[in-house]
């Protein structure tokens, strides 16, 4: 019984000092981005969820992760190697409370030399759009950034550090990630899209 009490107590203080690292790290830990928008979008929205976690809580996280699976060995060692995940998803009662303005911002603050488009997809008809971008070091992906857009939704993904796409459905067990399996499978379905536009120009042209 005691070693059961003792055992309660160390977890209570382990999940306390998680909440309290996260609390302090969303507190200080801004995205990377340019400084009003993230605090227009929020105070617009009617729902959201921010996750910010550093490179320190990265490390706690990776540190709690004691399986023996392979699948949490590789988890660990990608949590391990990176610098930061911010992830931002905004829900709006309805369209146009945020604005076109709002998101070129974000997209010309990543479309730099240093980030790559893999993915660039715009639906006009629905208004929805989503981008995904790659920073490239010496040929190696070393962050990622998406952004998902809807008429009342936004979500925008950004993992410092060497990844990959396939990556994110590794990092969706993290405490608060969930959203980045989702995320992954519609940037997987805008990548497939954008290969079958190319294939049909490809067959247009060559039939020309």
């Amino acid at each position: 019984m005691r070693n059961r009490i003792i055992h309660f107590i160390v977890a209570a203080a382990v999940l306390a000092v998680s909440m309290l690292a996260r609390t302090a790290l969303a507190q200080t830990d801004q995205l990377p981005a340019p400084s009003p928008i993230e605090k227009e979008l929020a105070a617009r929205a009617s729902d959201m969820t921010e996750v910010t976690l550093g490179k320190n809580m990265l490390a706690f996280a990776a540190k709690i992760m004691n399986g023996k699976d392979d699948d949490d060995v590789e988890t660990r060692k990608l949590i391990e190697g990176l610098q930061g995940i911010y992830v931002r998803e905004y829900e709006f009662d309805k369209p146009g409370e945020f604005s076109a303005d709002d998101v070129d911002q974000l997209r010309k603050y990543f479309e730099t030399s240093e980030w790559s488009p893999i993915v660039k997809e715009r639906e006009r008809k629905n208004n929805e759009s989503t981008d995904v971008m790659v920073k490239l070091v010496n040929g190696e992906s070393h962050g990622i950034f998406i952004l998902e857009v809807e008429p009342k939704e936004l979500t925008i993904v950004l993992i410092l550090g060497p990844i990959k796409m396939d990556d994110l459905g590794r990092l969706k067990g993290v405490g608060g990630l969930s959203v980045l399996g989702d995320v992954a499978r519609d940037a997987d379905k805008d990548k497939e899209k954008d290969k079958d536009k190319e294939k049909s120009k490809d067959k247009k042209g060559g039939g020309q």
